[in-house]
Order: C-alpha cells, then structure tokens, then sequence
C-alpha cells in the first residue's frame, strides 16, 4: 500500500467567524502551507482571498501564494481554478494557469478538473427551503476535454473531482478516449449541512463511489468532505488505501476549540501512524501520482 498522501484545504471560502485561524493572504496561506508539510501534509490546496476573505482571483496573487509557498517548504501546490467566474468562458477561467504555467517558478503541480455539473443549491432543511435555488456549477463536456489537453501540453496533474458516480463514469470515458494519464488521481465529494450536492458523508455514501472507480486504468483515491468531519471514515478511508483532502477550507472544528490546519494535518498523521501507514512526503506524493518534474 502506498503512503498516505494528506492533501491540506486550508481556507476555500471560509470565514473566520467559526475559526479565526483560516490563512486569506498569500503570506498566511505560505505560512500555514509549511507548518501543514511539518505536520505530514504533502499537497497544499488554496483559494485566492482579500484581507478582508473575499474571493481574489487574480493572477497576481495566485502567483504570489505561490512562490511564497515554493519559497518555505517543498508542499506541492494545487491552486484553485476559481469556482467564482464558473460562467465565464474556456479561455477566460484558464487564463491564470496558463500565465502560471509558463514559468516553472509558478507552475501548479495540480490544478482541479470537477468533472461534470452539478446543482450547488443550499439547502435549509429546518425551513425546509433552498437558500439559492438555480445556482449550477457548470464544467460542460467540451470545456473539460479542452482543459485536459491545456493542462497536459502546461504539464500540470489533474485533481479529477466527483460530486457524484455520474462524474466518475465521466473520469472513466475521458480514460478511454486518451484524454488522461495514468494513474488518475480522483477526489470523491462528500458534503453535509446544507449543501446536498455530493455523497452523504457515511460509510454508504463512499461505497457507492468505490463502486465504480475505474478498473482498466491505476487510480489513486482521496476523500473530501464538505461540512463535516472525516472522523467515522477515517480508518476506513487509511485501511482501504485512500488518501486524505482536509482542512478548515471544509470544516472549522470549532468544537475542538479552533484548532489550525497544521493541527487537523498532525491529527491524521497520527492516526495513520497508528494504523501502520506511514504519510507520503512531497516526494512520495510525486512518485506516486507520477507528476512531471518542475524544470
């Protein structure tokens, strides 16, 4: 079995009223991306954020996270596309990694793929009623072959996102028709609370995913769970030879007291250790995924 890969999602688009310790700048974000590798984390994923943690998702201060982050410790880097410009067009939301890509100093080692559409509503089921009916995150089949071929030519890893089995037998077909190089790495969605868009966050919920993970093709799998806590699956996900996506970006664990990433990270490393699962280093994490070399 292969090590355990724990990606850190450190802020999403968290607020710090449940945990002041979500990092917004890019210099917070570096900072806490060194202290989550020390702790065992080896991916660091991210959202552009202002001072005051509204998205920013400028080229600029992606590119500064990132070569702050580059500049303390040896995290890999997964920016994010910016799920906010969903309605723009191709070219428009591909811009950043593009301009990233082309200098090796900024390349991301992934960008995220969701691979599919899916209806982003929130949900209040004590009302019962839907805070924002219409809301549709929109990834179109010919927007995605576009992007698996960009982000091959920009060697960039695609992060293959499912909100659901439907988004897995897309993976699948995209496998088939040659459009993604092995192994795949796949993020199954779990999601809670109010948002009902991905798999319910239960035993059930991750075996309909496992289901139907691609057989022809090596994939390595990883959990992330959106508004809740990963704690009833986290033997399950370490003993099956899954990997780890977490962070306050998805929970803020304030009944823990607030803690930091870097304390989420130490507190499933630890788990592991006690499973007999040692945590992959950035450079296992490399090998593993089989990333291209940063020149």
């Amino acid at each position: 079995m292969d090590p355990l890969i724990i990606e850190a999602r450190v802020n999403e688009y968290a607020t710090r009223n449940r945990n002041r310790n979500v990092p917004w700048l890019p210099g917070e974000i570096a900072s806490d991306a060194t202290a989550c590798f020390e702790a065992g984390a080896s991916i660091v994923h991210f959202h552009g954020r202002d001072a005051g943690g509204l998205p920013d998702n400028r080229f600029e201060t992606c590119r500064d996270t990132i070569l702050a982050v580059r500049e303390q410790s040896p995290i890999l880097v997964h920016p994010s596309l910016g799920y906010l410009t969903v309605a723009s067009s191709f070219e428009e939301r591909f811009a950043n990694t593009q301009r990233l890509a082309s200098v090796p100093a900024t390349r991301p080692d992934f960008v995220p793929m969701d691979m599919g559409s899916v209806n982003a509503d929130l949900f209040d089921a004590r009302t019962p009623a839907f805070r924002s009916p219409g809301t549709v995150y929109v990834n179109g089949t010919d927007m995605l072959i576009a992007l698996s071929q960009r982000l091959r030519q920009a060697e960039i890893k695609p992060s293959l996102v499912a909100w659901n089995v439907s988004f897995i037998r897309q993976i699948e077909a995209f496998s088939t028709m040659s459009l993604l190089d092995a192994p795949l790495f796949v993020s199954l969605v779990l999601t809670d609370k109010i948002l009902i868009a991905g798999h319910p966050g239960t035993a059930a919920g991750l075996d309909a995913y496992l289901a139907f993970l691609p057989k022809n093709v090596p994939t390595a799998w990883a959990v992330t769970y959106i508004g809740g806590r990963l704690d009833a699956l986290l033997d399950k996900i370490i003993l099956a030879g899954g990997h780890i996506q977490v962070g306050l970006g998805d929970y803020p664990y304030s009944e823990d007291g607030c803690p930091t990433n870097a304390a989420v990270v130490a507190s499933i490393a630890r788990r592991a250790s006690e499973l007999g699962r040692p945590v992959a280093a950035p450079a296992d994490t490399r090998e593993i995924l089989q990333l291209p070399n940063r020149r």
